[in-house]
C-alpha cells in the first residue's frame, strides 16, 4: 500500500512540476510572446504529462495549465479575473483542448502498453508451448527409445540365444563323444554330421543377424553407399532366386516377367537382397507347397514395379506400415502358427534400400484369394545414359 501511494504521489507531483516548470519558463517572455504561443507550450506540457504519467495526472495538469494560463498570461495578470470577454473563449478552448489532448495521449499510451503486454503474453505463451512441445517430443523420443531397447533385447534374446544354444549343445555332444572313446553310445558318422550341420546353421544365423544389424545401422545413419550399374530386371530376379533356392524347396515359384523391360540403373547386390528378403519373408508365412509369384512390369516411363506375392494368411491393414519397422515381426501378432525365426529387420532393410534408390515399397492384397503382395519400385535408366550392350557390366 505504501509503495502504491508513493507511486501516485510521484506521478501527481511530476505533473505539477512539469506544468509549473513550463509556466515559469514562459513567464520572462510574457511581454514578447502572444497568448497563442503560451497556450501551445502549455498544451505540450500537458501532452508530456499524459505520456509520462497517465490520464489522471494529465487531468490535473490540464486544470493547472488552465489556471496558470489565466493567472499569469491573461490580463489583468496575477488574478483570476478576465477583462476581455474574448479571453474567456480562449481560456475555455484551451481548457477543453488540454483535457482532450491529455486524455487522448494517456489512452494512446495505455493502448501501447496493453499492446506490448499482449505481445509479451503471446511470447510467453509461445515459449510455454514450445517448451511443452519439446518436453512432449523428448517424452516421445524416450518412449520410442524404450520400445526400441525392448525390441532389440527381445531380438537379441531370441535370435542370438537360440542359435548359441544349438551350437553349444551340438559342440558339447561332439566333445563328449570324442572323450568317451570306449563308450558303447558313440555317435555314428551320420549323427556327427548332423551335429556339425546344426553348428553351421547356427553360425550362419548369427552371421545374418549381425550383418542385418550393421546394414540397418548404416541405412539409418545415411551411410548406405550405392554402387549403381545398368542391370536387367531378369538378371536381378535370377540372382535372387539362386540365393533363395535352398529355402524354396517346399514352394512353387512362378515368374511373370514380360519379355521387353527397360534396364534399370541400380546397385545390383542391394536390389537382389531386397528380392531375396521378400522371397524369404513369403516362404516363412505361407503353408508348404503353395505358390510364390514374382512379377515385374513397367509403371509409366520412370519406374519398374517388382512384386512378390504369396498364398499365405495375408497382412491386415493395421500391420502394413508397422512390418517395415525395425525388429517388428508379424508373428508376434499371432499371424503365424509358430515363430518363423526371423530377426525383424529384413523388411526395414529392404525399405531403406528401396528408398535410397528413390523408390518406394508397400503391401497390397494378393491378386487371387488370400495372401500378401509386397511391391517395390526401381528407377528406369535414362535412355541417354544407357551404354551399348557390349559396354554393360554387372554391378
Amino acid at each position: 500500500m505504501r509503495t502504491l501511494a508513493s507511486s501516485k504521489l510521484t506521478r501527481y507531483g511530476g505533473a505539477l512540476l512539469v506544468v509549473v516548470g513550463a509556466a515559469t519558463g514562459l513567464l520572462p517572455f510574457r511581454s514578447s510572446i502572444n497568448a497563442t504561443t503560451v497556450a501551445l507550450a502549455l498544451l505540450l506540457a500537458v501532452l508530456f504529462v499524459a505520456i509520462g504519467f497517465g490520464s489522471k495526472p494529465a487531468l490535473l495538469a490540464s486544470v493547472l495549465a488552465m489556471l496558470g494560463f489565466n493567472f499569469f498570461f491573461l490580463p489583468p495578470y496575477h488574478t483570476f479575473t478576465i477583462a476581455d470577454p474574448q479571453n474567456w473563449i480562449a481560456l475555455a478552448a484551451f481548457f477543453i483542448t488540454a483535457l482532450a489532448v491529455g486524455q487522448l495521449s494517456a489512452r494512446a499510451k495505455q493502448r501501447a502498453e496493453e499492446s506490448e503486454a499482449g505481445k509479451s503474453e503471446i511470447r510467453r505463451l509461445y515459449d510455454e508451448l514450445r517448451d511443452a512441445f519439446d518436453r512432449a517430443s523428448e517424452a516421445e523420443a524416450i518412449k520410442r527409445s524404450e520400445q526400441l531397447k525392448s525390441a532389440l533385447l527381445d531380438a537379441v534374446t531370441h535370435d542370438i540365444r537360440t542359435p548359441l544354444t544349438s551350437i553349444k549343445a551340438s559342440a558339447t555332444l561332439l566333445l563328449e563323444d570324442r572323450e568317451e572313446t570306449k563308450s558303447a553310445t558313440k555317435l555314428s558318422p551320420e549323427e556327427q554330421h548332423a551335429m556339425l550341420e546344426v553348428i553351421t546353421r547356427g553360425a550362419d544365423r548369427l552371421d545374418r543377424f549381425v550383418e542385418g544389424i550393421v546394414d540397418l545401422a548404416r541405412i539409418e545413419a545415411g551411410d548406405l553407399n550405392l554402387h549403381r550399374n545398368w542391370r536387367s530386371v531378369d538378371d536381378l530376379i535370377e540372382v535372387a532366386l539362386a540365393q533363395a533356392e535352398p529355402l524354396m524347396h517346399n514352394h512353387r515359384v512362378n515368374l511373370r516377367i514380360p519379355d521387353e523391360l527397360p534396364i534399370v540403373r541400380v546397385d545390383g547386390r542391394a536390389v537382389t537382397e531386397v528380392i531375396y528378403t521378400l522371397l524369404d519373408n513369403a516362404r516363412k508365412y505361407t503353408p508348404q507347397r503353395t505358390q510364390i509369384t514374382i512379377s515385374a512390369r513397367t509403371n509409366g516411363d520412370d519406374v519398374i514395379e517388382i512384386s512378390v506375392e504369396d498364398q499365405g494368411p495375408g497382412i491386415p491393414l493395421r500391420y502394413r506400415e508397422r512390418v517395415f519397422e525395425r525388429f517388428y515381426r508379424i508373428a508376434d501378432n499371432g499371424l503365424a502358427k509358430e515363430h518363423p525365426g526371423g530377426f525383424g529387420v529384413g523388411l526395414a532393410i529392404a525399405k531403406g534400400i528401396v528408398e535410397a534408390h528413390g523408390g518406394r515399397i508397400w503391401i497390397e492384397d494378393a491378386s487371387r484369394g488370400s495372401g500378401a503382395k509386397i511391391v517395390f519400385t526401381v528407377p528406369v535408366a535414362d535412355t541417354e545414359e544407357v551404354p551399348s550392350p557390349a559396354g554393360r557390366g554387372l554391378g
